[in-house]
């Protein structure tokens, strides 16, 4: 195989690795790509897709969603009998060993990060599930995953809070690759706090006992260990008071896709604005909101309402490099806030 095509094949299962693993739509597959490549090769080409997709040793280990792998392995099927006329055993038995497993109620998703090793996150098969959208990944979350990535010394050797954790995604990339002194995981729903707590452990990751206490700081010699103290809050935006926000010490604040809907801007602010005057003689803490822009009115009462309580911003340029899978048309961005 020359070098060009053997990089082509190279790019064509990495995509199909990241998308399956993110169990990410169908359609964000590259099958033209795929069909592309089929006329020209035999088999070998699907039977690596397969090792990367459902054979994958994390999807064995955190399968996807049934339903999802059965909508993956049949189009896969459909492309080959495209392609060639001879039917491949091996996607058929894929196929059955699927169809005859047990559906369950949680499924996985899995990132691969630059270091070698993976986040892993047990979500609800449904998008809006128990009354929260919490309890799946939002492109804004994998999009401030990255900017983390790449800029590791704005959380290294520092205290992090996150507010409206989700299913955690940001943050366990986070613990695992740019060294924080301590992660406090927040929400306030009860199901996403529970989900939380089994995504920390699922990544191997220590949990501390819920943070009713401040969190050890820089007189502490915490920050040598190899991993930092995990801790998942519940933190109810609407009733959380200035000193509990300061018994978490936090050195930065993070949250994304929490500007989904006016009410939410509105308590939001009042915390940010708590934040702010919770640590008295000490710097605010660094605090980064990451948001796709889904109605321009709601960014603007966000903005407008900062304006309001004094509260400045900047744009964080957007970084480099796309690590994970998701929407390539989405408007996401990080603001920088300085209250």
């Amino acid at each position: 195989m020359a070098p060009d095509e053997n990089a082509e094949t190279t790019s064509l299962l990495q995509s199909f690795e990241r998308c399956f693993l993110a169990a990410r739509a169908l359609r964000a597959f590259p099958w033209q790509s795929l069909e592309k490549k089929l006329r020209d090769s035999g088999s070998e080409l699907l039977l690596n897709i397969l090792q990367k997709t459902v054979k994958h040793p994390l999807c064995v280990k955190h399968p996807p969603s049934g339903k999802y792998a059965w909508c993956f392995l049949s189009e896969l099927i459909r492309k080959h009998e495209a392609a060639h006329s001879e039917p491949l055993d091996e996607l058929y038995e894929a196929l059955a060993e699927v169809l005859t497993a047990e559906e369950p109620t949680q499924c996985h998703r899995s990132y691969l990060l630059p270091s070698g090793d993976s986040v892993t996150l047990s979500e609800s098969t449904a998008i809006i599930s128990h009354g929260t959208t919490g309890l799946v990944t939002w492109n804004a979350a994998l999009y401030l995953a990255e900017w983390a990535i790449e800029n590791p010394v704005a959380f290294t050797h520092r205290t992090v809070l996150e507010l409206g954790s989700g299913a955690g995604l940001t943050g366990l990339t986070i613990c695992k690759i740019c060294r924080p002194r301590a992660y406090v995981f927040s929400d306030c729903h009860s199901r996403v706090l529970e989900q939380l707590r089994g995504n920390v452990l699922l990544n191997d990751l220590s949990l501390e006992p819920e943070a009713t206490t401040p969190v050890e700081h820089p007189g502490q010699d915490t920050h040598h260990s190899e991993s930092p103290k995990v801790t998942v809050a519940r933190l109810d935006w609407d009733t959380v008071t200035t000193p509990q926000l300061a018994a978490f010490q936090p050195d930065v604040v993070i949250a994304a896709d929490v500007l989904y809907c006016p009410e939410t801007i509105f308590s939001l602010v009042r915390v940010l604005q708590r934040l702010a005057a919770c640590r008295k003689d000490q710097q605010a803490p660094d605090i980064y909101v990451a948001f796709t822009v889904r109605n321009p009115e709601t960014y603007q009462l966000f903005t407008t309402e900062m304006g309001r309580v004094g509260i400045s911003w900047d744009a964080v340029p957007r970084h480099d490099q796309k690590l994970f899978p998701y929407e390539e048309n989405s408007e996401t961005a990080i603001l920088k806030l300085m209250p």
